[in-house]
Parts: structure tokens; sequence; C-alpha cells
């Protein structure tokens, strides 16, 4: 698993340039406002932590249903599944933040 997670990492980096490589970009809007474009960059982070800690849950839930019995292998799934839950949690927060402070911004 410790060598697949950063091959994993690095082809979900690298496979959209790829992709876009391919076709022509459209002309970049020339009055980006610089709080909207972090909001969209944070909304982005947001869906793929929420995606990963989905996976790692049903990761967990495999080690947990593959245990047959051995306390230690359910004590590590135990412990996956809650540091996921807690990176829901603090996700969730995050966004709830982004958007109170997205909101106390006046749009021109």
């Amino acid at each position: 698993m410790k060598k697949i997670l950063p091959i994993l990492v690095l082809t979900a980096l690298v496979l959209p340039m790829v992709i876009l490589a391919q076709h022509d970009l459209p002309d970049l809007p020339h009055n980006v406002n610089l709080f909207t474009m972090l909001a969209t960059i944070a909304n982005y982070l947001f869906w793929i932590l929420l995606a990963v800690s989905i996976i790692v849950i049903v990761y967990a839930g495999i080690l947990f249903v593959t245990a047959s019995g051995n306390t230690e292998q359910v004590e590590k799934a135990r412990g996956i599944i809650l540091y996921a839950v807690i990176g829901i949690i603090v996700a969730m927060l995050a966004y709830g933040i982004r958007t109170f402070l997205l909101s106390m911004i006046p749009t021109p």
C-alpha cells in the first residue's frame, strides 16, 4: 500500500495534463477575482478529500471483514475508519468556514 499510494497520487495529478494536452485551451478570462478562484480550488479540494475518505473507509471495511478474528487487524481497521471520519468532519467544517467567509465578502 505504501508504494501504490504515491503512484496513484502522481497519476491523479499528471493525468489531467496529459488529457488537456490533446485539446486547445480556451482563452483565460481577464477579470478573475482572487477570492472566487481560491473558493473554486477549495471546492475541488473538498470533493477530492471527501472521495479519498470514502475510499479509505471502504479499504478499512475490507480490512475489518477479512480480519478473521485477528484483533490487531480489527483495531487497525477501526483506527483507519476513525481517522477517515475525522477527515470528513474537518473537510465539512472547512467547507462551511469557506462558505461563511465568502458570504461576508461583497460582490462587485
